[in-house]
């Protein structure tokens, strides 16, 4: 049986210089598949007149120079090279060492507890998930990722933080999280704190995750947290990059 193609993205004007490139209503892994695939389409066929990308769980917003490029020839350009195709290449794929609980975790223990589970079975079914960055937003770094397994899914706090410690490793209703190395609000449930810098202004890439991205959390003792979180106040990146891991589709 063939595979009936996918709908067109609808386009929606953003102001003067602005397009929003919409695939779908919903947060899908096949509709962030095609948001990625066309914003990497745009970085290897660029657009005079295109001055950046920014892709979202399910839209790309294209911001241009419309002196340079008219809105009617962009969306021509756009919809040429969107082939309602999923960005089967994929990104890097990265291991997270997490350090959870305790003071690094606050709500490790009160998640645990809401879904019926000691600490070591959360801990266990957090890190043994693959994730996928569906975007970066909100903060400088903060990653939002899908593939939070179901039994885990937890509503958020009703009663958001003001300022959440930097580097936290968070889930929130069906979704993961990890911050930048800075104090951010959040309604979210703290689990763990990594040693990685998500955003880093000195580096020549300053941010370490990108849409596409898949990522592993790996617990790690005290001591090993201490020393990478030692390294990476010197700029190292602690994290492992290794090549492009993958899932079964459903």
């Amino acid at each position: 049986m063939n595979t009936p193609p996918a709908p067109p993205p609808r386009l929606l004007d953003a102001g003067d210089g602005g397009l929003v490139v919409e695939f779908g209503s919903d947060v899908d892994e096949k509709v962030n598949r095609r948001v990625v695939a066309l914003d990497r389409a745009l970085s290897e066929h660029p657009v005079q007149g295109v001055r950046e990308t920014v892709p979202t769980y399910r839209s790309l917003l294209v911001l241009f120079d419309p002196l340079a490029i008219g809105r009617d020839a962009l969306a021509r350009h756009i919809l040429a090279l969107d082939h309602g195709e999923d960005d089967a290449a994929g990104g890097t794929h990265w291991r997270v060492p997490v350090r959870y609980g305790g003071e690094h975790g606050v709500d490790l223990e009160a998640v645990a507890k809401l879904h019926g589970l000691s600490t070591e079975e959360l801990i266990a079914i957090h890190s043994g998930a693959l994730y996928r960055v569906y975007m970066i937003g909100f903060a400088p770094g903060f990653a939002y990722l899908g593939g939070l397994p179901e039994a885990i899914h937890t509503s958020r706090r009703t009663d958001p933080r003001p300022k959440t410690p930097p580097r936290s490793v968070s889930i929130g209703g069906r979704q993961a999280a990890v911050s930048p190395p800075l104090e951010v609000p959040s309604g979210w449930h703290l689990l763990g704190q990594t040693p990685v810098r998500s955003y880093d202004p000195a580096r020549a890439e300053p941010f370490l995750f990108a849409p596409g991205d898949t990522l592993r959390f790996r617990p790690v003792s005290l001591s090993e947290y201490d020393d990478m979180l030692a390294a990476a106040e010197h700029g190292e990146i602690v994290a492992e990059r290794l090549a492009a891991e993958t899932e079964p589709r459903p």
